[in-house]
């Protein structure tokens, strides 16, 4: 359901979390960076907050501001950095899922007299984001975001191309009929919540992030708004009752189930409003990909006797290591694990990074998040990151549990710089001024713009007492080239400010982008 109240933090992304880079005013002869830096923080509206700085020379090790940077801090989405350096380390960054159906049961002139078996592979894509080059497609602000952001769009690749193409492999192989069921195998690992907002179910079966996207276009004030919205399927029924009204009135607009598949979508959307996507987290994500393979087989020539349903079956299936006694008949092969790092960090994508721990838990013969990040302390512990003063609950930043250091953050980052696979990660990070959660962070003249690789992040919660927001976390941390040309890593936080006055997540980040606008130019 989409609309205003908000129970979960508001964290990691986007236009929302947009860090809006203004130029620094030129200092007096003589002025040292550092103290410039610190009259900065010092400024009325931090009176409550606490800042954590470290800028280092990448190379040498020199440090070139620094602030409390020993001391603990809600890092929000940057967690995402050490989260994907884990999965780095402990899949590769040439690493591909392979996502296969097998088939039991007996094959005979067409006709299966048994299952078909599709056995998820924890591929957080699957096929539905791959563009002609390639690579895992993304827009600036993603569609998981769309019920708190706007400004979210929707990539043009159909959602369902992975399932297609396993349906087109198997009508390759003359298969015609199947007699028996489709199942999903989704025992990859034990699902569990993400730590953040966006879908929450963190699952190894995920078609479209397991989410339905609504369109919302508005036509004349008192006309029916257009409702479209995708992957369609027979799984669920629609009925959608949005008006359009004048400029004035409050957009609203709710996604509400009615049980057995039915959604009841309503609201108002004003005239002058752009196109708006919101979505709709489906409630059994087995049974959505298992619908929409049904489907896609049934399109691809393919009977089935197979019936689409709202829970998935409860049918017994193959012990995990009997798939190898099982003929397969077609399988999805991802772009490079790279890719999907490059989306985590691009979008500050929750869903994916919560995902994360729980792969590197399978690549270690476990089946929980907690086990990936046991891996991921070891990992941490073998990078040079003083592991003893961090602490994580998840992957993507939103747990209560999150805390780290900026003198750890910047640990990892210079250790990133030492590995075979640092092109894949710095590539993988927003780049300010042109993509990612940092597109639309700085003027077109900023001398910063195109120089700063980093990873955002903003945590907010609902201070109730007051009726407004508390911004837990605002933060930034990644690579910098300075004027000088000398490259930097850096970690930039700032906890604990109070939303009043006029002070809200924007002009935090736009003070973040002041001190980066500061550290770029020094000599």
């Amino acid at each position: 359901m989409s609309g205003t109240v908000r129970s979960q933090p508001i964290f990691a992304a986007s236009a929302l979390a947009m860090l809006l880079v203004t130029i620094a005013s030129p200092a007096a002869a003589g002025d040292s960076l550092a103290k410039k830096v610190d009259e900065f923080l010092a400024q009325p509206h931090y009176k409550t907050a606490h800042w954590g700085l470290s800028f280092v020379d990448l190379t040498t090790g020199e440090v070139i501001v620094s602030h409390d940077a020993d001391k603990l801090f809600a890092p929000a989405s940057t967690t995402k950095l050490f989260s994907t350096a884990a999965a780095l380390d402990a899949l590769g960054s040439d690493y591909r899922f392979r996502t296969p159906i097998h088939y039991r049961g007996t094959l005979a002139e067409g006709v299966l007299d048994g299952d078909l078996i599709l056995v998820a592979s924890g591929d957080p894509c699957l096929g539905g984001r791959t563009n002609e080059k390639g690579e895992i497609a993304f827009e600036d602000s993603d569609h998981t975001y769309a019920n708190w952001m706007p400004e979210s769009t929707l990539t043009p690749h159909d959602p369902l191309a992975g399932m297609q193409e396993l349906a087109r492999q198997i009508a390759a192989t003359g298969l015609k009929r199947v007699r028996g069921d489709v199942l999903i195998d989704d025992r990859l690992f034990d699902p569990s919540e993400g730590s953040g907002s966006g879908p929450s179910r963190v699952t190894p079966i995920m078609v479209n992030d397991n989410v339905l996207d609504f369109t919302f276009e508005p036509t004349e004030p008192g006309q029916p708004a257009k409702v479209s919205w995708r992957p369609r399927t027979a799984l669920f029924q629609v009925e959608a009752n949005v008006e359009t009204v004048a400029e004035n009135v409050p957009l609203e607009t709710w996604i509400k189930p009615r049980g057995e598949g039915k959604l009841l979508v309503t609201g108002k959307i004003p005239a002058n409003k752009a196109k708006l996507v919101r979505i709709y987290e489906v409630p059994e994500p087995a049974a959505f990909a298992r619908a929409v393979l049904i489907e896609a087989l049934r399109n691809a020539g393919i009977e089935t006797s197979a019936e689409l349903a709202q829970k998935h079956p409860d049918t017994v299936l193959p012990k995990p290591d009997g798939y190898s006694a099982l003929p397969k008949v077609a399988e999805l092969v991802s772009p490079p694990f790279a890719e999907n790092a490059r989306l985590v960090l691009k979008v500050s994508h929750n869903l994916h990074a919560s995902t994360f721990p729980a792969l590197v838990a399978v690549k270690h013969g476990k089946r929980e998040v907690k086990d990936g990040l046991k891996a991921e302390h070891a990992f941490l512990a073998r990078a040079g990151v003083d592991v003893d003063a961090i602490s994580f609950g998840g992957g993507a930043g939103g747990a209560r549990a999150d805390y780290v250091t900026p003198a750890a953050t910047v640990q990892l980052l210079r250790y990133m710089g030492t590995r075979p696979d640092f092109a894949a990660y710095e590539r993988a990070l927003p780049i300010l001024g042109v993509d990612g959660t940092l597109a639309k962070a700085c003027a077109a003249d900023s001398p910063a713009k195109g120089k700063v690789f980093a990873k955002t992040g903003t945590l907010v919660w609902d201070n109730l007492l007051v009726d407004r927001g508390l911004l837990t976390s605002k933060a930034l941390a990644g690579y910098m080239t300075t004027a000088s040309g000398r490259k930097l890593a850096f970690a930039a936080f700032v906890n604990g400010v109070h939303m009043k006055d006029g002070i809200d997540t924007k002009r935090v980040g736009r003070d973040l982008g002041t001190l980066c606008e500061m550290v770029h130019g020094e000599r």
